[in-house]
């Protein structure tokens, strides 16, 4: 199998957001007769849309996913967490598909679908439906301490598997991608990744995750640290480093996340772990970050950090540190708001200079034939 993918490719193809629709959306709010800045965040998030849509006024939130991506870590084994690292993620995916989890429960009132993709949970295929495995590249990863988590071509299978599912979520319809994760001792890898792009040390990215004490935070600073140093000999190779240090769905959040700004899907960012794939996008393409908008701060401190060099500012501060895209769904009805409230008013509708016939953009499978 070919484990080479041009990312250089990434920086071409991915485009602004339409300045011209977000000034007119500026502008708009500027006309109505209500105080100037009177709706403070809504009205910025309310010209953000209108600029991923391309267009004034701006579209209602009609068809919102949340997407989680599942996969389990051998790091787990290393007693970095709370939750148990036989049968830990397996058990989060199954509370999601019977609609009993938080984030399932949450997004039925907010009106939001939910997906789950299996792609190294350690359990056997037949344990979820055909549609949450469809895009599974192993069973669970090797421990990142000692050992890559995935080979080469496990690490390229993953990051397709992330641009494939962008590519079907845009050609669904969704307008809307909450993004969120399902697995035990993610927080450990997302601190080795932001530790190691941002050049500190395993203490200043190493967080609380599931509720743990000092003693397992004591452990888990170790691993991040052990795990820092297989991780700086490849941070020129952004692959490579997720291989290294990172995992299935690191990997596939990664490509997700591209391949999303490829084809102008809007993505809500929720807690460190898609922080983590987002800092490591954004070395590949560095204007993907405008199509991301950060849900909200978990507090750890890895998460700050890459937010940090993003440039991003979280919408919310709730205090949700579970993951499984909580936090991040907590925006969407925001967001709704403000797309909402802008589309109500009276058209005064932005028209490009000279219509087009819109450029078709390329879907995985035609992106990876280039490559």
């Amino acid at each position: 199998m070919d484990t080479t993918v041009d990312l250089d490719t990434f920086s071409s193809l991915v485009e602004r957001p339409d300045e011209s629709a977000r000034r007119a959306a500026e502008e708009r709010w500027q006309e109505l007769d209500r105080p100037p800045g009177g709706l403070g965040k809504l009205e910025e998030l309310g010209a953000w849309l209108s600029s991923v849509q391309g267009r004034s006024p701006v579209r209602p939130l009609s068809a919102p996913k949340v997407v989680l991506f599942a996969a389990d870590h051998g790091v787990a084994r290393v007693g970095v967490s709370r939750l148990p690292a036989e049968g830990g993620t397996a058990a989060r995916v199954r509370a999601v598909l019977d609609g009993t989890a938080p984030v399932a429960l949450l997004a039925r009132r907010f009106g939001a679908e939910v997906r789950v993709v299996d792609v190294a949970v350690d359990a056997e295929p037949s344990d979820f439906p055909d549609e949450v495995t469809a895009h599974r590249v192993r069973r669970g990863s090797g421990r990142i301490d000692v050992e890559d988590a995935l080979s080469p071509e496990e690490t390229a299978k993953a990051f397709r598997a992330g641009m494939a599912v962008a590519d079907e979520e845009a050609d669904a319809g969704t307008d809307l991608v909450v993004l969120g994760d399902l697995g035990v001792g993610s927080t450990t890898v997302a601190a080795v990744l932001v530790g190691a792009l941002c050049g500190t040390d395993a203490a200043a990215v190493t967080g609380r995750g599931s509720g743990i004490d000092d003693r397992v935070w004591m452990v888990k600073c170790a691993t991040v640290r052990d795990s820092l140093r297989r991780a700086r000999p490849v941070l020129g190779d952004q692959l490579a480093l997720l291989g290294a240090t990172g995992g299935a769905d690191f990997a596939a959040i990664t490509g997700f996340l591209l391949q999303a700004a490829v084809r102008k899907l809007p993505v809500v960012l929720d807690g460190v772990v898609s922080a983590a794939c987002a800092l490591v996008a954004q070395r590949i393409a560095f204007r993907a970050p405008e199509w991301w908008r950060a849900g909200q701060t978990s507090g750890e401190p890895a998460q700050a950090k890459a937010y940090d060099r993003l440039t991003l500012t979280p919408l919310q501060e709730q205090g949700i540190t579970m993951g499984e895209g909580v936090g991040a769904l907590m925006a969407l009805p925001l967001l709704q708001a403000a797309a909402d409230t802008l589309a109500d008013e009276p058209p005064t509708a932005y028209v490009p200079a000279a219509p087009k016939e819109p450029a078709r953009l390329p879907t995985a499978a035609e992106l990876l034939g280039k490559l």
